[in-house]
């Protein structure tokens, strides 16, 4: 039995985790205005392995590790570092950041149904219901932000982010399978660097250091905020949220990210906000808290205090 306030602690990493995400959409998409894609990840992934490697020297973590676990880093590397990253940034290049923020919250419903086939993880009533709510919000928030229901079909950059919250389930539940006997932040530092020496072929194949004068200091800071707290803590926070809860309960965590993303592109992009997307983000976080299961328990107590 995982104590209660493991699960507290757990699910708090992972919410820090979804709202550096959440706003790590506003803060590529500031910087793509002058990087291409590739040249953003090299600058991000070698920010952020930089920032780990420290942490781990501090913490005196031992930086070797059995060769058993190479192959299990590389494809976990590849899955949510690398293709990840680069299908996110690829498809901010033709859809805003707030609308990305919202296709993420598609990703639970692939790590569910991932999780019931490999990690025989069951589906109960909860978290049906909270997903069916929270996807309604979605999908209102989604109409508002087109101005048409289908309007996703024709962008190539909804395709890619649903493509991106596949692979990311993927990724969730590898990550839970795998079990990999190392320290969270130990993993995060490898897939961290794992990105950075792939993605420097496409640097030198684009010549991307031309542009990287061209960055203004804000555009550094949004660099320096991708690097440490969204390629670094956040794949930190989320590694050890997955170390307690299941692969499922974790994934729901991201419907709270279009809401992180929202605001962001609101304060820093100065994106428009309409009645009917606040109402959408409204369902979307209850739809988290009836799947994790707390309105239920709560509503339980209530009736038990009434008798």
């Amino acid at each position: 039995m995982i104590p209660v306030k493991t699960k507290v602690a757990a699910s708090l990493y992972a919410t820090m985790s979804i709202s550096f995400w959440g706003i790590s959409f506003v803060s590529t998409k500031a910087v793509l205005d002058t990087l291409d894609p590739y040249t953003l990840l090299v600058l991000r992934f070698a920010i952020g392995a930089l920032f780990l490697l420290m942490l781990l020297l501090l913490k005196r973590y031992r930086l070797t590790i059995p060769l058993k676990f190479i192959p299990h880093l590389i494809v976990l590397g590849v899955l949510g570092v690398f293709i990840h990253q680069v299908i996110q940034a690829s498809a901010l290049l033709t859809i805003d950041a707030s609308s990305a923020g919202w296709m993420i919250s598609f990703s639970p419903v692939f790590t569910v149904i991932l999780s019931m086939i490999f990690l025989h993880e069951k589906m109960t009533v909860p978290k049906a219901l909270g997903m069916i709510v929270a996807i309604t919000g979605v999908l209102m928030v989604t109409t508002a932000r087109s101005g048409q229901s289908i309007g996703f079909a024709v962008n190539i950059g909804y395709i890619l982010m649903i493509l991106s919250t596949l692979n990311w389930a993927i990724y969730s539940v590898l990550l839970k399978k795998l079990r990999i006997e190392l320290p969270s932040l130990v993993i995060t530092f490898y897939m961290s660097l794992l990105g950075f020496s792939l993605t420097i072929p496409f640097l030198i194949r684009n010549r991307g250091w031309e542009g990287i004068s061209l960055l203004s200091n804000v555009e550094w800071a949004h660099l320096m905020f991708l690097g440490v707290f969204v390629s670094g803590i956040a794949y930190w926070y989320w590694a050890k949220a997955l170390e307690v809860l299941d692969a499922s309960k974790v994934s729901m965590f991201l419907y709270l990210e279009p809401v992180t993303t929202l605001i962001a592109a609101i304060l820093l992009l100065h994106e428009k906000i309409f009645f009917i997307t606040i109402l959408g983000g409204v369902i979307i976080i209850i739809g988290v808290v009836i799947v994790n299961g707390q309105m239920i328990s709560i509503f339980h107590r209530f009736l038990w205090r009434k008798r």
